[in-house]
């Protein structure tokens, strides 16, 4: 299996995102991790896990400015290497009954957060993801080298952005390929977290090794798709 020098982990304060952190950081190949939370003071479980290669920085995805700081600060850090992998994590779940009548402003926060704020983040962090990518024309496409991933889901009530999500990577899928990067959303399941709930089929270190098995041995062919855990294509 290969694996990123860097890697930037949207929502990664829990969940799936605070156990992929962990996940690459077992791998010492990883260089650099740079876990996204909105508040990191209140992200012990991440400050707690003491790494050297772990950097907790603020981002709230909803807001430009956020994403731009840091990016400047995952800059200062890899430098003219670039950014190897970026994950698109970070969402929320609100049920929405239609019994309850129109409510406008949680649709727009549910679609901003889970569907535009993605291609926001991978729009600001693409000149270091193709910095990576020029760094090493020759290495074969996947993690390793430049790639965006991300979580997507058929989840219920959130399964209409995650619609967005999907074209949204076929359609990066193929603006970037002249750029060499690899951009997939990848299913994890249904996952044992706030989100999934506790009746949930698989643990989020079952989910976050599922991640690295798969991805890890993705490449240019894989571009554009969506999978599920294992690997396996979903259409749409």
């Amino acid at each position: 299996m290969t694996f990123p020098s860097s890697v930037l982990i949207t929502g990664a304060g829990r969940g799936i995102g605070l156990g992929l952190v962990k996940e690459f950081l077992k791998n010492d190949q990883v260089k650099h991790v740079f876990a996204a939370v909105r508040c990191p003071t209140k992200a012990d479980e991440l400050t707690n896990l003491n790494d050297d290669r772990l950097h907790v920085i603020k981002m709230d995805v909803l807001y430009d400015d956020s994403i731009l700081e840091a990016f400047q600060k995952v800059e200062e850090i890899c430098g003219e290497h670039g950014l190897n992998l970026l994950v698109n994590n970070a969402g929320i779940w609100v049920e929405y009954e239609l019994s309850d009548g129109p409510k406008r402003d949680m649709l727009r926060k549910i679609l901003d957060t889970n569907a535009a704020s993605p291609l926001i983040v991978s729009q600001v962090f693409l000149p270091l993801l193709r910095r990576a990518a020029s760094k090493s024309p020759e290495t074969e496409w996947g993690i390793q080298k430049a790639s965006i991933v991300n979580i997507s889901s058929g989840m219920g009530s959130i399964s209409e952005n995650m619609t967005g999500i999907n074209q949204m990577t076929r359609t990066l899928a193929i603006d970037l390929e002249p750029d060499g990067i690899m951009v997939v959303a990848w299913c994890p399941g249904w996952v044992k977290t706030d989100m999934g709930g506790v009746e949930a089929e698989i643990t989020v270190d079952e989910s976050a090794i599922d991640f690295m098995q798969t991805l890890s041995h993705f490449g240019k062919e894989n571009t554009g798709g969506y999978v599920r855990r294992h690997g396996d294509s979903i259409d749409y």
